[in-house]
């Protein structure tokens, strides 16, 4: 007896699911984590997009790690997953608008996603195509988790009663 398509796919969405929740919880942890131990340097990156005053760049650089680390903890105890995965959406959205701002206006930045970010120097080259397409590929995953947010191995399942 063959096992068609349409039965096998449905079985398998808990499973991309679960390796979705898991790998945006390590993206979210690792990027806070990188942050959190220098929110000047957070600071910093944020100012470098010229969208808001200093003061306002030094709070959200002082937040966003916290608030990174947060949807990582919470993605990865699968706790809350269809709000945490839209909250990671948007983030990634404002992140996207970000780049293709930084982009446009021909600022030469590194992004700081996953390092201290801020200024290029000279001689360094942009990668605004690359932090364009990865952060699509997060905010593609945010989406999956949106729609299809019970996984395996979650806190959701447990106090919802499912296995």
């Amino acid at each position: 007896m063959e096992i068609s398509r349409q039965t096998r796919l449905p079985a398998a969405w808990p499973w991309i699911g679960t390796a979705a929740r898991i790998g945006l919880a390590a993206v979210w942890l690792i990027a806070g984590g990188l942050k959190v131990g220098d929110l000047a340097a957070s600071a910093r990156a944020v100012n470098a997009y010229q969208v808001m005053s200093y003061d306002t760049a030094k709070v959200v650089g002082a937040v966003q790690p916290f608030l990174e680390i947060a949807l990582g903890l919470l993605l990865l105890i699968g706790l809350s997953t269809r709000l945490t995965a839209a909250i990671s959406a948007l983030l990634m959205v404002v992140f996207i608008a970000g780049i293709a701002s930084a982009w446009a206006r021909g600022l030469r930045i590194d992004c700081g996603c996953f390092s201290t970010g801020g200024e290029l120097g000279q001689g360094e080259s942009t990668a605004y195509g690359a932090d364009f397409l990865r952060d699509a590929a997060f905010l593609a995953l945010s989406g999956l988790l949106v729609w299809r947010p019970r996984t395996k191995y979650s806190l959701d399942g447990i106090l919802l009663g499912e296995r």
